[in-house]
């Protein structure tokens, strides 16, 4: 089967991350089919000429029936699922209750990794997420105009030690560090909302008159084993506008392990609000 008539799945949850996999499936010329869910996807993904599916969270069978009616052997996950979201008011199917049932840990590499398995099963293969965006993968190097100053080099070296620690464990992929000191740990809440909390946790120190340095240092690591199928870290230009309202100065990510989303737009945001990116 050629790429000219192969279709290509894509499980599409929040952001710009799945509409720039569309884009790129396409132009390679996959015939693209998009599982949109309900809960996470931006309605715009209906405007990029493929064919959507609107499904809930709950509804794995429904995404293997939707998947294999139309022919998808191959499929994508792009896009942020809000960890929080799989444990709300959503009522999974009895395939994804069965799946959530057999888990002895409910963290992010167990629970995608046993949808991958199930979808696996039932004749459909998860690529890769980043396997059509490579050149997105951010390089080795200071990106952006201005290099880490020697405290945030600290932080980044601290931090670095703290999240490896944690990623273990699957617990979260991002820290914030101040001269050394971690003040928030990433968990179900996603990376906006641990440095949105950083940045209000250092005001209210602040306030008390606090002798921490109030510059935050973001460190957003992959897994030790990252599993590029999913989960794969992503910064934008939201991520900027986040740190920058909440004081942090410095963005340290994984060289190769990490996906830059609006490309040249994210370095001229960080330009703009003084923000350094390193890859390491």
């Amino acid at each position: 089967m050629s790429v000219q008539n192969e279709k290509l799945g894509l499980i599409a949850g929040n952001g710009k991350f799945p509409f720039l996999v569309l884009e790129a499936a396409r132009a390679q010329g996959y015939e693209v089919v998009v599982a949109a869910i309900k809960e996470e996807t931006f309605p715009e993904i209906e405007s990029k000429g493929a064919a959507v599916h609107w499904l809930s969270l709950g509804e794995l069978s429904k995404l293997i029936e939707t998947f294999q009616r139309e022919g998808v052997r191959r499929a994508v996950m792009a896009g942020q699922v809000k960890h929080k979201q799989i444990f709300s008011s959503i009522r999974p199917d009895w395939r994804l209750a069965k799946l959530l049932l057999s888990l002895t840990t409910r963290n992010t590499d167990s629970l995608l990794g046993a949808v991958a398995k199930v979808l696996g099963d039932e004749g459909i293969t998860l690529e890769n997420s980043t396997w059509l965006l490579e050149p997105l993968l951010v390089k080795a190097a200071v990106l952006t105009e201005r290099a880490p100053n020697e405290q945030e080099r600290n932080n980044i070296e601290y931090g670095r030690t703290v999240a490896r620690q944690l990623a273990q464990h699957d617990i979260g992929q991002t820290v914030v560090i101040a001269e050394s000191a971690c003040v928030a740990v990433e968990a179900m809440e996603g990376t906006d909302a641990t440095i949105e909390r950083a940045g209000q946790i250092m005001r209210s120190l602040h306030e008390d008159a606090s002798t921490l340095s109030r510059a935050l240092t973001i460190v957003k690591i992959a897994k030790p084993n990252q599993d590029m199928r999913f989960d794969v870290p992503v910064i934008g230009v939201k991520t900027i506008e986040v740190m920058q309202a909440a004081g942090a100065t410095c963005l340290a990510v994984d060289a190769g392990k990490c996906l830059l989303l609006d490309g040249q737009n994210v370095i001229d945001t960080a330009n703009a609000a003084g923000v350094t990116i390193v890859a390491e």
